[in-house]
């Protein structure tokens, strides 16, 4: 599934069911940082790696841990960006040259609907009359899910980029159910070395299989 919402030249591998090898295969020091998870918790943190490693290896990359940093994003070996994301269900995984890619971002939720709490956290009243509308046209879509999931895609892609911190309300998610897009206007100030470029993010969504997933890709040039 994300494959397409991310093509070439990024490599993306994902996996619907876990493994049982994959918790041996950890690196040590990611073996430590689960080492009192529940069992559940190890299997989609070591799925979602194998799932990584995978997909660093088709670009030529060697196998390394990828332990978390910050706020808990992977930290990828040189060369490289990418984001990984699991949910009930499914793992996946995408990275490319940091040549070609200033950021990766990448989310899946289950297509279910949010519990109004925490939709009322997530959205503005503004994207609320949105989602509102989109479930009259089309109500096989959870999109208050979808809009949680863009929202995580972009904060995956915008906090590598700048080291700041993103609340929900901080942007503003616009998504077209027709042309399989969202976008995002972030309502903060330029202060990153690449903030002036990070305004408005643009997104892709697909929803299948009781899954919805989204990604957020900014290329170079």
């Amino acid at each position: 599934m994300i494959e397409e919402l991310i093509p070439a030249p990024a490599s993306a591998v994902h996996a619907f069911h876990d493994c049982d090898s994959a918790v041996g295969d950890l690196f040590p020091e990611e073996a430590a940082a689960v080492a009192r998870a529940l069992p559940k918790r190890r299997q989609e943190y070591a799925v979602v790696r194998m799932c990584a490693r995978r997909a660093m290896s088709a670009l030529g990359f060697a196998a390394v841990a990828l332990v978390t940093g910050e706020r808990g994003a992977p930290r990828w070996p040189a060369g490289l960006v990418g984001s990984m994301t699991h949910c009930a269900g499914y793992r996946a995984a995408v990275v490319g040259r940091a040549s070609d890619y200033r950021g990766l971002g990448i989310d899946a939720e289950p297509n279910a609907p949010l519990d109004d709490e925490v939709l009322e956290f997530v959205s503005s009243p503004r994207e609320r009359a949105r989602l509102r509308a989109l479930a009259a046209s089309v109500p096989e879509v959870c999109w208050d899910r979808l809009l949680f999931s863009a929202k995580e895609s972009v904060f995956k892609v915008w906090y590598p980029l700048t080291g700041r911190e993103l609340d929900f309300g901080d942007a503003d998610v616009r998504i077209d159910p027709e042309a399989g897009t969202f976008t995002a206007d972030v309502g903060l100030p330029d202060d990153g070395p690449d903030g002036e470029h990070l305004k408005v993010l643009e997104g892709r969504w697909l929803c299948r299989d009781g899954l919805v997933v989204t990604a957020v890709t900014l290329r170079r040039g």
